[in-house]
């Protein structure tokens, strides 16, 4: 045998070809994945299409995919939609029929009432057979109403989840969900008399659920802690009691299939006086007195060791039944030996699910188990093999009923009245954490499998979430909410409610879907897990949309983008907005266009007021308005513009004149109500107000010894002077002009510069100077008051030069000046601008010069800022 090049006798590959044999190491093609059950349903006038994936979403319907109108069923659809509500017939062998005892009475009242169109109440406390007595009397009015007989389940049911539930009855309209409107439209024309049992709420909200459907007859099955109706319900209500004493024992003798004996006469006596009648009393005590009668015969011999009774329980109870009635008939049957077996103490027929469940098969018993953890919530039969771990677990059922310790809870069972109270007294929540943690696990796993129908989800739908709801109040021992334990558990949480709630939707089971995404995003809380958590609000926002609730749906929304915007979830984000869009159109936001959405306006020409759509209200300002009234000098005041964004753009009236420049005022280009324009206009008073500041004080500062102007003013006079300090002062012009001195001239009274006055000189014409001379910056000439009477306009020049004299002729004045006295205040001689282009030549550093009297010329133009310019008594040479 050659370990190499092993032959094909030593494997059984005889028959193999050789592809085959080259072909034994490629791997398998991996599995195709699982696609998304994505289902698309229509609530009103919106597209709800249900992505377990990246979230639900919502649009308008579009055009040619609204749902055809709903039809009424026919009474065969309403035959086969009440066999799925009702509770699944347990395998095995079929429980006695027990028969509905001293409730005729009852019985005929209740189908007179609704035979008249009106609706009732049937009272009674848990245990006293409200739900037999409802099949009867839905059994009576089969034909009384057009729509037939709807029975609806109120546990755990809002009104509203009640009034979809009727039309889904009723009404047959796959893949859509009617909004309240139409809902309530629908449901005008529905005529059916409508049994529902278990209900919870009254008064307002019982109400709504009458005035929904006026044209239906109510039965209410409820309990007296039940929240009593309004008074103008106009309800009936029948009290159910409990059954006499021969009554009860009649019952008890079909429970158990036998005569009873006197000793079991005298206990079912003082049973009675106990429970005071109560019907499910003597159910349970029927179940224990079988199981005493099973416990009392000797198994036969081929089952002597206890193989079948340790493994499938008791022996057959149809058999061993038989077996012990033959026995106390006084037939003898030598395979068949009676043991003493005492019958139940008192305290033990008045709550007997311990003893019940203590004489039940282990299969049985962790069903129980099950039932205790998810809060009285029995799984359905068919999850109870992979929850137990037995094949033969769904037969478990079967033995539940027959002992009483079940009732029918719409499609599902759930633990009877008191049994989940006495479980627990007998220790039966001991790991009830593990067993809720391992149901939670199998329904995640059951309800994202892609076999799985919404209907059977929805249908499983009480047993879901209370797994979820024991895993976050942390049922049963050493769940902290600090240990691994609790995290995990908590993980499982998200899962479950991340699988569930998509069912939930789909199958239209919509009470559900929101309490799902609300344990769910509570599980995400605790666990950290921030992806989860935006997926369930941005659930919860779409639900809220679907509801009409808009302002919850823009709070969930939001929530949910922020989130997913962190975690950078671009699909799972633009899914968000998309909604969040539609929840702005639904509620008449309509979005604001970009140019006017922009934080502040654009700044709009000189002289033109910025326009305001009158549409949008104008925001209130943070800061108080500014006063209005007209522009005044020199500080300017800024006008209201409570009109502006009615009557649109206008010229500006009168713009705020500036000092040496020509631009218009801030007022006529401000936005009414823009921040920026207000913190503009601040900035502009604040401004003015320095220069006004800066000019006052330069106009009176004119003593200063800092360097003299250069520029020269209406209320100065330029002299002449020499360009540097070294210059001769006794040096003489060679060729003076006519008329002019060497004494030095002073200006008038100084009137304020800017002022727009006319020049103190009444001049025409200048005259004829042998220096440089210029135009006057201050608009208008200003001529020397010297004894010749001759006037001259002259500027100050940017630095002393040596130009070509201009020989003209001059012009006398019109009016003669009189010669005024020397002035106190020596004034600055600028030097005068040639007419012809200055040589250029290198600027030296301006100096200030004095007067005859030697004090520091200065003029009152120096408030202007100009800069300094050389000053002389004597005249430049020509």
């Amino acid at each position: 045998m050659d370990p190499i090049n092993p032959g094909s006798e030593e494997y059984g590959h005889d028959t193999e070809g050789e592809e085959a044999r080259q072909g034994r190491g490629v791997p398998a093609p991996a599995a195709a994945p699982v696609r998304a059950r994505v289902v698309r349903l229509v609530s009103g006038g919106l597209l709800l299409t249900v992505n377990p994936v990246d979230g639900s979403e919502i649009e308008p319907c579009p055009p040619g995919q609204e749902p055809e109108a709903p039809r009424p069923r026919t009474p065969e659809e309403r035959a086969e939609a009440a066999r799925a509500l009702a509770p699944p017939v347990p395998p095995g062998p079929a429980a006695p029929v027990l028969p509905l005892l001293e409730r005729q009475e009852e019985c005929e009242r209740l189908t007179a009432i609704l035979g008249r169109g009106r609706s009732a109440r049937l009272l009674g406390v848990p245990g006293s057979g409200r739900t037999a007595l409802l099949d009867a009397v839905a059994a009576d009015c089969a034909d009384l109403a057009p729509d037939g007989v709807v029975r609806l389940s109120g546990h755990h049911r809002a009104p509203g989840e009640l009034l979809h539930e009727l039309f889904a009855a009723v009404r047959y309209a796959p893949g859509h969900r009617p909004d309240r409107p139409e809902l309530l439209a629908r449901l005008r024309e529905v005529g059916a008399v409508v049994v529902v049992d278990d209900l919870e709420f009254g008064g307002a909200a019982l109400d709504e659920l009458l005035a929904a459907a006026p044209e239906c007859a109510f039965l209410f099955a409820v309990t007296p802690d039940t929240p009593a109706p309004s008074a103008g319900a106009h309800l009936e209500d029948v009290l159910l009691a409990g059954l006499g004493r021969g009554a009860a024992l009649e019952l008890l003798e079909s429970a158990v299939g036998r005569t009873l004996t006197d000793e079991e006469a005298n206990w079912a006596g003082d049973l009675w006086f106990e429970s005071e009648g109560l019907p499910l009393r003597f159910v349970q005590a029927g179940a224990l007195l079988r199981q005493r009668d099973r416990l009392r015969v000797t198994p036969a011999e081929f089952d002597a060791f206890g193989a079948l009774e340790e493994a499938f329980g008791p022996t057959d109870p149809a058999a061993a039944a038989q077996a012990a009635a033959a026995a106390f008939d006084g037939v003898d049957d030598p395979d068949v030996e009676l043991r003493e077996i005492p019958l139940p103490s008192l305290g033990e027929g008045a709550a007997p699910a311990g003893l019940l469940a203590s004489r039940l098969s282990r299969s049985a018993q962790t069903a129980l188990r099950f039932a205790v953890a998810l809060g009285g919530e029995l799984p359905h039969q068919a999850h109870l093999p992979a929850l137990v771990g037995d094949t033969h677990a769904d037969a478990a059922l079967g033995e539940l009923l027959s002992c009483g310790l079940l009732s029918p809870a719409g499609p599902r069972h759930r633990l009877a009245a008191g049994v989940l109270t006495q479980l627990l007294a007998q220790g039966y929540e001991h790991e009830a954490a593990d067993r809720a943690h391992t149901a939670a696990q199998h329904y995640a796993w059951w309800a994202a499998h892609p076999s799985v129908t919404p209907e059977r989800a929805a249908a499983e739908a009480d047993a879901l979430l209370a797994a979820l709801t024991a895993l976050l109040t942390g049922t049963g021992n050493g769940n902290a909410d600090g240990t691994e334990t609790g995290a995990e558990r908590r993980a499982t949480a998200v899962l479950l409610a991340r699988a569930a709630a998509p069912a939930f939707a789909a199958g239209l089971h919509w009470g559900a879907w929101e309490r799902a995404l609300r344990a769910g995003q509570e599980a995400a809380r605790l666990t950290g897990d921030v992806a989860e958590e935006a997926y369930f609000h941005h659930e919860l926002g779409v639900l809220a949309i679907c509801a009409g609730n808009l302002e919850r749906a823009r709070a969930e929304l939001e929530a949910s983008i922020g989130m997913r915007g962190a975690l950078a979830d671009k699909r799972g984000t633009v899914a968000g907005r998309r909604a969040l869009a539609l929840v702005a159109d639904l509620s008449g936001e309509h979005a604001v266009p970009a140019a006017l959405r922009a934080e502040g306006p654009v700044s709009p020409p000189r002289g033109t007021p910025a326009a305001r759509p009158a549409v949008l209200p104008a925001p209130e300002p943070v800061t108080a308005p500014l006063p209005g009234g007209p522009v005044r000098s020199p500080a300017p005041s800024f006008p209201g513009f409570s009109g502006l964004a009615d009557k649109g753009p206008a010229p500006a009236t009168r713009p705020v004149p500036v000092a040496g420049d020509g631009r218009p005022g801030l007022g006529s280009g401000i936005l009414h109500g823009a921040r920026r324009n207000l913190v503009a206009v601040g900035a502009g008073a604040l401004l003015v107000a320095v220069l006004g500041t800066v000019v006052t004080l330069g106009a009176t500062s004119g003593n200063a010894e800092d360097s003299a102007p250069q520029r020269v003013t209406s209320d100065s006079t330029p002299t002449q002077g020499v360009p540097d300090e070294e210059t001769d002062a006794d040096e003489t012009p060679e060729d003076p002009a006519p008329g002019e001195t060497d004494s030095p001239t002073g200006s008038g009274t100084p009137s304020p510069s800017g002022s727009g006055g006319a020049p103190p000189s009444s001049s025409t014409s200048p005259g004829t100077t042998g220096g440089p001379s210029s135009s006057s910056p201050s608009g208008g000439p200003s001529s020397t008051t010297d004894p010749a009477g001759t006037t001259r306009p002259t500027t100050p020049s940017t630095g002393p030069t040596t130009p070509d004299p201009t020989t003209t002729s001059p012009k006398p004045t019109t009016s003669p000046t009189k010669t005024t006295k020397p002035p106190t205040k020596p004034t600055v001689d600028p030097p005068t601008t040639p007419t012809t282009p200055p040589a250029t030549e290198p600027e030296p550093e301006p100096s200030t010069s004095t007067s005859q009297e030697g004090s520091p010329s200065n003029s009152a133009s120096a408030s202007l800022g100009g800069p300094p310019a050389p000053a002389d008594s004597t005249q430049t040479p020509a």
